[in-house]
């Protein structure tokens, strides 16, 4: 069954969730919570659940690109119920899963019972730390104004169609501080690299600086990669 949940899948289903989240202009807590909850939480936990069928919910079997669309639209109207007010409308997420998903009718009901596949806890993501350790840069350092979130949201976007890469990161402090580093360098003009970002995020964070460098080289790699190909 796995084999059919290939990457590409994985991909263009968190392309729809991306596009989504715009479409439903969520703010971007509402888009990484649901990012963090569908593609950390429940894809990765698909080849347990169809394996040992643990679960016989029909929209697990079998599971279908739209099924899977179905559900990232779930994560979206959860995360907006856990961090908006007021909340998406489930009947926004169904209109649009009416709009999109081409391959197969999904009622209300459908949208609702699929929620209770989700283990829901969005607190602990890296999003929520990146944009504290950017406030705080911001307090301790003028620098900081030229460090743009979307730039940092940019490059997660990115991460997330790597599933690969985002196993790699399996601390969300780690990642957190390695995004605002990764941002820093793309952002920041060279004559202005005065203040020690890495030290700093190493304080603030407490995470290990091989740890964050690591990450940090390998999220450059990964978006230099990315111009490349798109300037191809």
């Amino acid at each position: 069954m796995m084999t059919e949940l290939r990457k590409s899948t994985r991909v263009r289903v968190l392309e729809f969730l991306i596009h989504c989240a715009h479409e439903l202009e969520v703010s971007p807590m509402v888009k990484y919570s649901a990012l963090s909850l569908f593609a950390e939480r429940f894809y990765p936990s698909i080849s347990g659940l169809l394996e040992n069928k643990a679960t016989e919910h029909w929209l697990l079997h079998p599971m279908t690109e739209g099924n899977l669309q179905l559900f990232a639209l779930s994560a979206l109207w959860i995360s907006s119920k856990m961090h908006d007010s007021p909340p998406l409308s489930v009947k926004h997420c169904k209109n649009l899963a009416n709009k999109y998903i081409r391959e197969q009718h999904f009622t209300l009901r459908d949208l609702l019972e699929s929620v209770s596949e989700f283990r829901i806890g969005t607190l602990n993501i890296a999003f929520v730390f990146l944009e504290e350790l950017l406030v705080q840069l911001r307090e301790v350092a003028q620098v900081g104004e030229h460090v743009r979130l979307e730039t940092c949201m940019d490059i997660f976007d990115l991460l997330y169609e790597e599933e690969e890469k985002m196993i790699l990161y399996n601390s969300p402090f780690s990642l957190a501080a390695s995004l605002l580093v990764v941002a820093y360098v793309v952002t920041v003009p060279k004559r202005k690299w005065e203040f020690p970002i890495l030290p700093w995020v190493k304080f603030v964070t407490g995470c290990k600086e091989e740890d964050i460098l690591t990450c940090v080289e390998d999220i450059l790699k990964h978006v230099v990669c990315n111009v490349n190909m798109t300037s191809t």
